[in-house]
């Protein structure tokens, strides 16, 4: 998400910081550039008049023109007018669920916007994260199977769901969610309720009469956010009907603009609660507007991808890891399982998208097909050697290299490229193991980071000791030379 709209900003900002001083028609001219790249975003007119205004009366100051870095100065005040564009300076808002049992969340939105699925991210996520009881009822009795749907996906994760009563209205749904929900102590009852292709008075009323019905403390409007300025219309007009406390945007890993997220805030005054990242049953993060101007501007987000980590990483293998690596032992079942932990918490492309500056070497990203398929390959070739010779790399001649090849179904050179790599991590596990390494890659074990880098890294300062990411599994496997200053490129950055 935000992708071109990064690209775009980051151009304007490397011209702005390339020159020792600015002047007031310097900064004009980034504006005006900065407003063409935000409509090219598809962000909604007004928005971004209001938004320009905003940052000119700043930028243009002479505190700014006069400082010893002005361009510096005015990309921090392009960010702070990002973060109160997206919804202030204030951490996620949580969801509204520790009133008296059961907690009514209800789902809103246009047929095809994703709400089922969100329903079930949702439950999932309350479940596994905030351990509470969750029960999903399907209110959908237009849609063909729509209340299949929902059952399947609550099987899948684990999450009770209503059953299924031929010949009920909507609103008797509901009566009989809320008596279940209270009968079985559950805290948090989701209403996944019917949408149209588009909206009209019969779904509005159905929607409202639901509500009085349920009287739920979250009204939660989902939106697809490919459809652009669409999106923010249908949020406008679902909030004069329904008492909205939030939105979700889905599909967010689709769009390359995101000027839906960036304008129906600023329209609406909802905030984005989430944002689809995946079609996962795990594909669902809170909207941090600190964070995700922070993407927009290049500045990328390690704190959300060490969270990412710890959720995934299980504690206990992770223990097991680091009692490994600090005796500098690292063979190939734990460079499978390494590989395995970074296709969870993202893969190549959602880690280098929350590192700081990947924008700016996007296009070589793109070009060299950096995806999870170059992870499970290998993968494909580990899962290639014996027991034996996992254990002790050491094993592995020509004869052998040629035989894994050939039962993973890849040249020789793949092979020859993985066992440097493994190389490469074994070093690093050694280093590690004495203690030369302050900050490991996430699931590496030894702990994950301290607080103080923890702080440090929310701050956007550098951590003091932390190479570039240079040794990110997978990426070894890349075209030679196709990327500057990576692992298996003969070019300098």
């Amino acid at each position: 998400m935000f992708e071109a709209l990064t690209e775009r900003l980051g151009g304007v900002f490397d011209r702005l910081t390339g020159r020792g001083a600015l002047s007031e028609a310097d900064v004009d001219a980034a504006l005006r550039e900065v407003r063409v790249a935000l409509l090219e975003a598809d962000v909604a007119l007004p928005v971004v008049k209001d938004f320009i205004a905003k940052v000119r009366t700043e930028a243009v100051g002479e505190a700014v023109i006069k400082s010893v870095k002005p361009g510096q100065q005015v990309i921090k005040i392009v960010h702070d007018a990002l973060i109160d564009m997206l919804g202030g300076d204030q951490p996620p808002e949580p969801l509204r669920t520790g009133g008296e049992p059961p907690n009514v969340i209800m789902m809103a939105g246009l047929q095809g916007s994703g709400k089922t699925t969100t329903s079930a991210k949702i439950a999932l996520r309350l479940s596994k994260t905030d351990k509470r009881r969750v029960l999903m009822a399907s209110l959908d009795t237009r849609r063909p199977a729509a209340m299949e749907q929902l059952s399947t996906l609550g099987k899948s994760i684990g999450v009770d769901v209503l059953p299924i009563v031929p010949g009920q209205s909507p609103q008797d749904i509901a009566r009989r969610a809320l008596t279940t929900a209270r009968q079985g102590g559950h805290d948090v009852l989701i209403l996944d309720t019917a949408g149209r292709t588009t909206i009209d008075d019969e779904m509005m009323a159905e929607a409202a009469s639901i509500a009085q019905v349920a009287k739920p403390g979250e009204v939660l409007l989902v939106a697809d956010s490919l459809t652009g300025q669409d999106a923010v219309e249908t949020a406008r007009r679902f909030h004069e009907r329904l008492p909205l406390t939030g939105l979700v945007l889905t599909r967010a890993d689709g769009d390359g603009r995101g000027g839906a997220a960036l304008s129906m805030r600023a329209v609406t005054g909802l905030p984005i609660k989430f944002i689809g990242v995946s079609e996962r049953p795990d594909g669902l993060e809170p909207f941090d507007a600190r964070r995700i101007a922070g993407r927009i501007l290049g500045q990328g987000d390690i704190v959300g991808l060490v969270e990412k980590a710890v959720e995934q990483v299980d504690r206990d293998e992770a223990e097991k890891m680091a009692k490994k690596l600090a005796k500098g032992r690292f063979d190939f079942d734990d460079m499978e399982k390494q590989l395995g932990q970074l296709i969870q918490i993202g893969g190549l492309k959602g880690v280098m998208g929350m590192l700081p500056g990947a924008q700016k070497i996007q296009k070589q990203l793109n070009e060299a097909s950096l995806d999870d398929k170059v992870l499970r390959r290998q993968i494909g070739i580990i899962r290639s050697m014996t027991k034996a010779e996992r254990a002790k790399p050491d094993l592995l001649n020509g004869r052998r290299r040629a035989r894994i090849a050939k039962g993973a179904g890849v040249e020789v050179a793949e092979v020859n490229r993985l066992l440097k790599m493994h190389r490469n991590m074994a070093d690093m596990a050694k280093a590690m193991g004495k203690g030369k390494m302050p900050f490991g890659m996430p699931g590496m074990g030894g702990g994950g980071p301290s607080p103080e880098a923890l702080k440090q890294l929310g701050s956007g300062r550098q951590l003091p000791g932390v190479a570039p990411p240079g040794g990110l599994p997978g990426l070894q496997g890349l075209p030679k030379g196709s990327l500057p200053g990576l692992p298996g490129s003969d070019k300098k950055s």
